[in-house]
C-alpha cells in the first residue's frame, strides 16, 4: 500500500475544476490505473483497486491463478512460484499480489493520467450535448473571453467548460465588444468538431430578436402570442409578424408593451435597431399589405403559381414602401415568403388600371389601351379634343395624370371645357380611387 497524498489532492482539484462528483472521478482513476496494469501485465490482467480518500492511500492487488504450466504471465502463476509465498497453494487457487503504486513507473502512471483526462473530456462532451441540445434558440449569457480572427470567444456563465463562439458572420457589425465585456447571444446550433461539441452563438440572426422578445413578453413565454415570421438586416431593421391564440389579447400590443416598454428593451439590446411589429395573416395578400408597413398599400394582387405579390401604392407612399435602398420591400418579401413587386398608382393606371399587373403586359394590343387617340374616345367633344391636340396631347395616356391647375393653363381652354375634361378623367380613374381610399393603414 502506498501513500499517495499528491494523487488524492489532484482528485479534489479535478472534482472542483471539472464539475465532476468524487465518485465519478474515483471510478475514472480506477479505470486509469487498470489501463496502467494492462500495459505492465497484458490485456487479460485481473486486479482489485482500492482507494481510501480519507487516508490518502491506494491499494492495488493483482490476481493470478495458480497453474501447472504458465501460458499467460499476466493472469497465471506457476505452482512452484506460488508456494514460495505459501506452501499450501494448490492448482486453481488465486494468488493475490499487492503491487506498490511506485512500481508502475513513469510510463504506467502517465497512461493512467491520460486515461483519466480522456474520460473526463468524454464526460464533459456528453454533458455539453445533453445540456444544450434542447436549448437551440435560447439566450445564453456569458463573458467575452477573447476576440481572435474576427470571432468572439465566449465563456458561458453556467457552463464554463463549453466551447462557445460567435463567428464573424453571426455578429451585428455595428456592435463592438472587448475582452471582459458581458454579452448575451442566442444558441443557433451545436457543431461537432474533433475536439468535441462547439456552441455556435449569434447576435445577428433573427433568432436573437425572437429570443429577446420571448424574454420580455410573458405572453410569448406562455405561448399565447406567437412570433410567426421574422426578417432582419442586423444593425438596421427587423420585421416580425405575430399572432395570438386568444382573441382578447392583441399580439402587437403585447409585444410593444405599456408605453412601448417591452419593445424598447429589445431595441436597447440591439443598439437602436428599428423594429416593425405587424399582425400575421394566413392570407398572403393581406399579409403583404401588413408587412409593407409603415407604408399604406392601396391594392394587391397575388399569383400563387409564382408566389409573387404585386402591390399598388399611392405616389406619396412609394418611397416609404420601398424603403432606404429597397430595405422595406426586401424585408417584407422575406417576412411573407413571397416576392413583392411594387407599383405606383400612376404606373398601374398607365398599364390599364384594371386587374392584376402580372404579365399579360406588354402585348401590342394592350399597350394601345392607354395610348388610344383622343378623337376615338367617347365622352370628349370635338372642340375639347381640338384644344388638347393643339397643346400636343393626342392620346389618353397624355391626359390621365393632368391636374385641374394644369388643365386651366392649356391655351384656348375655357372653364366649361376644363370642367368637362376633369369630369371625364374622374370617371376614368374613379374605380382606382375608390379602391385606394378603402384601405386602412397597415
Amino acid at each position: 500500500m502506498a501513500n499517495t497524498t499528491d494523487v488524492v489532492s489532484a482528485i479534489r482539484e479535478l472534482t472542483n475544476s471539472k464539475q465532476l462528483s468524487r465518485a465519478e472521478l474515483l471510478d475514472l482513476l480506477k479505470d486509469g490505473l487498470h489501463a496502467a496494469l494492462v500495459k505492465r501485465y497484458g490485456p487479460n490482467v485481473r486486479a482489485e483497486i482500492g482507494i481510501d480518500e480519507l487516508k490518502g492511500t491506494i491499494k492495488i492487488v493483482v490476481l493470478r491463478t495458480v497453474v501447472e504450466s504458465v501460458e499467460d504471465l499476466g493472469t497465471q502463476v506457476s505452482l512452484e512460484e506460488a508456494r514460495f509465498e505459501d506452501p499450501d497453494f494448490q492448482v486453481g487457487d488465486v494468488l493475490e499480489e499487492e503491487v506498490p503504486f511506485e512500481q508502475f513507473g513513469r510510463t504506467a502512471v502517465q497512461a493512467a493520467k491520460q486515461r483519466i483526462i480522456q474520460r473526463v473530456r468524454e464526460g464533459e462532451r456528453t454533458r455539453i450535448r445533453e445540456e444544450f441540445s434542447g436549448k437551440v434558440g435560447d439566450l445564453l449569457p456569458g463573458e467575452v473571453q477573447q476576440i481572435e480572427r474576427g470571432k468572439i470567444v465566449v465563456m458561458l456563465n453556467k457552463f464554463r467548460e463549453a466551447e462557445a463562439i460567435i463567428p464573424y458572420r453571426e455578429q451585428n457589425h455595428r456592435e463592438h465588444f472587448h475582452q471582459g465585456d458581458t454579452i448575451r447571444a442566442v444558441l443557433k446550433r451545436i457543431e461537432e468538431t474533433p475536439k468535441g461539441p462547439r456552441l455556435i452563438l449569434s447576435r445577428g440572426d433573427p433568432m436573437f430578436v425572437k429570443a429577446l422578445f420571448k424574454l420580455e413578453v410573458p405572453e410569448i413565454q406562455q405561448q399565447i402570442v406567437e412570433i410567426r415570421a421574422t426578417a432582419r438586416e442586423a444593425g438596421s431593421r427587423t420585421k416580425i409578424a405575430v399572432s395570438s391564440r386568444d382573441d382578447a389579447i392583441d399580439p402587437v400590443g403585447a409585444c410593444v408593451g405599456l408605453k412601448g416598454s417591452r419593445v424598447q428593451a429589445v431595441v436597447n439590446e440591439l443598439g437602436g435597431e428599428r423594429i416593425d411589429i405587424v399582425p400575421w395573416s394566413p392570407d398572403p395578400e393581406r399579409f403583404a399589405k401588413l408587412a409593407l408597413a409603415p407604408a399604406r398599400v392601396a391594392r394587391v394582387f397575388s399569383d400563387p403559381d409564382t408566389k409573387t405579390i404585386q402591390a399598388i401604392v399611392d405616389e406619396d407612399q412609394l418611397s416609404l414602401a420601398i424603403g432606404r435602398n429597397g430595405q422595406n420591400v426586401r424585408l417584407a418579401s422575406e417576412l411573407t415568403g413571397w416576392k413583392i413587386d411594387l407599383y405606383s398608382s400612376r404606373e398601374w393606371l398607365e398599364r390599364g388600371g384594371e386587374g392584376p399587373l402580372f404579365a399579360p403586359l406588354p402585348t401590342a394590343e394592350e399597350e394601345q389601351v392607354a395610348k388610344v387617340a383622343l378623337n376615338e374616345m367617347k365622352g370628349l367633344s370635338p372642340e375639347l379634343v381640338a384644344v388638347l391636340e393643339q397643346a400636343g396631347k393626342k392620346t389618353l395616356q397624355d391626359i390621365l395624370d393632368l391636374e385641374r391647375d394644369e388643365v386651366d393653363k392649356i391655351e384656348s381652354m375655357t372653364p366649361e371645357l376644363a370642367d368637362k375634361l376633369m369630369a371625364f378623367l374622374n370617371e376614368m380613374t374613379e374605380e382606382g380611387g375608390e379602391e385606394a381610399g378603402s384601405e386602412t393603414p397597415a
